[in-house]
């Protein structure tokens, strides 16, 4: 397998370091910028192209639904795993409506957060423990990994 570039987004830099040291432990994944707010990750993508973005929600700026829409025109490719305290149902919903993206509660990050990854670079999508209890009606059930491991 390739090297996966990745690019980690989060206002707050102990976390952002958190994840750099959770992505150093798997061979293949390698972190080729870092953004703190969403304007500035934009501009990180569109520079960089990287393979995967980690994007929390509340960010300044942008928040990262807005900051995933501009993502999305500027690196159409990149795989995004949503790390959030935002445990919103709709939130949820929305922001993985049918892409192959991730949905990872900071607090279920040391759990999910490496099966998230793995289940969006394979084109499918993630749910972190603590929303299993969401209903995925409108979507289709192979489509959604679920964190009951």
């Amino acid at each position: 397998m390739s090297t996966v570039r990745t690019i980690v987004v989060d206002d707050f830099e102990p976390f952002r370091r958190y994840l750099r040291s959770t992505l150093g432990r798997r061979p293949g994944l390698q972190v080729i910028g870092e953004a703190s707010d969403g304007l500035e990750a934009v501009q990180k993508v569109e520079e960089l192209k990287p393979d995967l973005i980690l994007l929390d929600i509340g960010l300044p700026t942008l928040n990262g639904i807005q900051a995933c829409q501009r993502m999305s025109i500027v690196a159409p490719h990149a795989k995004i795993v949503f790390v959030t305290q935002e445990n919103d149902a709709d939130v949820a919903r929305e922001i993985l409506g049918n892409s192959p993206r991730a949905y990872v509660l900071k607090l279920d990050a040391n759990s999910d957060l490496l099966h998230a990854v793995d289940a969006v670079l394979e084109g499918k999508q993630f749910v972190s423990t603590g929303l299993k209890h969401l209903t995925w009606a409108e979507q289709p059930r192979q489509t959604v990994e679920s964190a009951e491991r």
